[in-house]
């Protein structure tokens, strides 16, 4: 039998919640940790969580920057081609481990770690899983996204076409950089090939990277962690008005919504920040931006809304604000394009609108202005999250059979 308590190494970019990848990967060393498994969290950027800390998880934290916060352009160029630091600290750290009974699960590498944490896993011999957060394993902005066009991308990556095209959020030459490392990730370090087993987050995500797995690759199907509290069916769900929750970019479909609420006269609320916070506040004087605010009360805030609101252009993976409002009892106005669109029943949950139509968008909006519909719709969020609530426990348990299941191969193929 495969160790019921395995050593486990998390690899992530951030030591600290930074967004929904950090997040899982964070929550789940908290969660291992509970269930008497023996994480450790390996990240380039600090600062390391607290939670971590006070739960006795040990961390290896290099105090990097990540690429965005790198003062040096330069360096981190370099860095996110190759993090020598990172390669020869993973190295020392999977050396020190029982080989028979450690997973190396990583959950991000794009954004600090780099491709170079594939020679120390490789030469380790140890099994290893990743989690399908983005993807960068197969397209070189993460996305499968046309910055430049705002729309879903479908060229081949790699391909003459891809080089060809410029796609990134910021301009050419970075597009070129991230065509080189993911060159570098697949032809030099053979990133993908070190892992058996890949984690989808969602039915959608699935069908979306099917064709750029490795033959042999084993899928789990897995939803995030969602760590929020019942609060029973809301008394009062048509109240309140639709809100946006998240960063506040073009690919998220920011403008979108804001377009569409003052077509319809309602007056948008967004929770987050991002590049396009100003512009939108220029844009959009009568919206209310109400920025980061801590995850209690992001979650009062989803209670008290009339919908979510989440209108991503993007493929996505498995949005957690879309549970998170499902477990609310809130109903979601979502994109048909996006993965969020499995978490949501149209006409049962919520509504898909199509996507990048304002005004489909608009008439969505309108559509929840029937206290009725809305009423329902709330039902049916609720009861569609409380069937069977993607806790962090049922994940955590859920991993661990996973994980066992790759000690037993690794042992089988041994003996």
């Amino acid at each position: 039998m495969a160790a019921p308590h395995p050593t486990v190494v998390i690899c992530a970019d951030h030591a600290f919640v930074s967004g929904g990848q950090a997040k899982v990967a964070i929550e789940s060393a908290l969660g291992l940790a509970a269930h008497g498994a023996r994480p450790i969290l390996f990240a380039a950027a600090a600062p390391v969580d607290e939670r971590l800390t006070e739960a006795g998880v040990e961390v290896v934290c290099l105090d990097q920057h990540d690429l965005l916060g790198n003062p040096s352009l330069a360096a981190a160029a370099l860095q996110g081609a190759w993090n020598f630091r990172a390669a020869r600290a993973l190295a020392d750290l999977l050396a020190l481990l029982p080989k028979d009974e450690t997973i190396v699960h990583v959950h991000g590498w794009a954004k600090a770690l780099s491709p170079a944490i594939a020679a120390p896993i490789r030469a380790s011999g140890m099994p290893a899983l990743y989690t399908l957060h983005e993807y960068f394993l197969f397209c070189p902005n993460g996305g499968f996204y046309d910055f430049q066009a705002n729309e879903a991308c479908r060229r081949t990556p790699l391909s003459a076409a891809c080089w060809s095209r410029n796609c990134d959020s910021r301009d050419y030459p970075r597009k070129l950089w991230r065509n080189a490392r993911l060159a570098v990730a697949r032809g030099v370090a053979r990133l993908p090939e070190i892992f058996s087993d890949f984690i989808c987050i969602s039915d959608y995500q699935q069908k979306i990277v099917a064709p750029f797995l490795p033959k042999s690759a084993r899928l789990h199907r897995l939803s995030n962690p969602i760590d929020c509290e019942d609060l029973g069916r809301k008394s009062a769900p048509a109240s309140g008005e639709a809100i946006f929750v998240g960063r506040l970019s073009a690919e998220k479909g920011a403008f979108l919504f804001a377009e569409a609420a003052a077509r319809t006269g309602l007056r948008p609320v967004f929770i987050g920040d991002g590049p396009i916070a100003e512009t939108l506040r220029a844009r959009f004087p009568d919206a209310r931006f109400l920025g980061w605010l801590p995850p209690n009360q992001v979650r009062a805030q989803m209670r008290a809304a009339r919908a979510l609101v989440f209108p991503s252009l993007w493929y996505e993976g498995q949005p957690l604000t879309v549970l998170e409002a499902k477990a609310m009892g809130t109903p979601i106005i979502v994109s048909d394009i996006c993965a969020g669109r499995e978490e949501v029943e149209d006409g049962v949950s919520g509504l898909w609108f199509a996507s990048g139509d304002v005004d489909a968008l608009a008439a969505a909006l309108l559509r929840l202005q029937d206290d009725a519909l809305v009423a329902r719709l709330s039902d049916g969020a609720y009861d569609a999250f409380w069937r069977d609530p993607p806790t962090l426990d049922r994940h955590v348990e859920r991993i661990l059979v996973a994980y066992a299941e790759l000690i037993e191969r690794r042992r089988a193929a041994a003996a």
